[in-house]
């Protein structure tokens, strides 16, 4: 029987996006949802940041094996936490370009994205100013920290443009480790590459501490 065809992120609008276990690096797979609509169905792709890197490289794999390579994320500066990352295909071709809005952040995470020609498509930001304080607070007591990510605290970001929500990036309650589901149903006519989208779900857990 033959292999499935890679899944095409641009053919869908809902994905689910779950953290392996793992002590060094930061590692995910993607899903599209099972019939539940909230669970992990068929995979889509599978994600490694790359260890010991004075830059930040995360690359999207076809599947576990990391044979072969579907596009990559790749910081432009070092340790900058205003950096733009570059999100590329295999083939070095352009898909766009995602930063963290710095100042922004400090109260309530913002990111933004860009496109292949450098224009802005979307923002992404955390729906509620006083859940973003209070998770903030939380990660500030001393030895709750470590298990923050697993209080009930919800964690929602929204994708828009000129004031139009596209869709939301949520994590699962509960969960050993993280779960969420990436629904972009307010974008019915992909006006934002899918694959930006996967790219920004997974910067903004692997990266968030910058």
């Amino acid at each position: 029987m033959s292999e499935p065809s890679p899944i095409d992120p641009n053919d869908h609008d809902r994905f689910i996006l779950k953290q392996k276990f793992r002590w060094v690096i930061n590692e995910y797979n993607f899903f599209l949802p099972a019939a539940d609509g909230d669970s992990p169905g068929r995979p889509v792709c599978f994600v490694r940041q790359a260890r010991f890197k004075f830059k930040e490289d995360i690359r999207f794999y076809t599947d576990d094996s990391a044979s072969q390579e579907l596009m990559r994320i790749k910081a432009r500066q070092r340790f900058d936490p205003r950096a733009r990352y570059d999100v590329t295909a295999a083939d070095g071709s352009k898909i766009g370009e995602i930063q963290k809005v710095f100042g922004k952040s400090l109260l309530r995470s913002t990111y933004l994205l860009y496109d292949s020609d450098g224009k802005e498509v979307a923002s992404a930001t955390e729906a509620n100013l006083i859940v973003a304080l209070f998770r903030r607070l939380v990660g500030l007591v001393p030895y709750v920290d470590d298990v923050a990510n697993w209080l009930p605290i919800p964690y929602l970001f929204v994708f828009s443009r000129n004031g139009t929500e596209l869709g939301s990036h949520r994590r699962h309650l509960w969960k050993i480790r993280d779960i969420y589901t990436i629904d972009l149903a307010g974008d019915p006519t992909h006006t934002v590459d899918r694959r930006l989208i996967l790219a920004i779900a997974v910067a903004m857990d692997a990266l968030q501490a910058r």
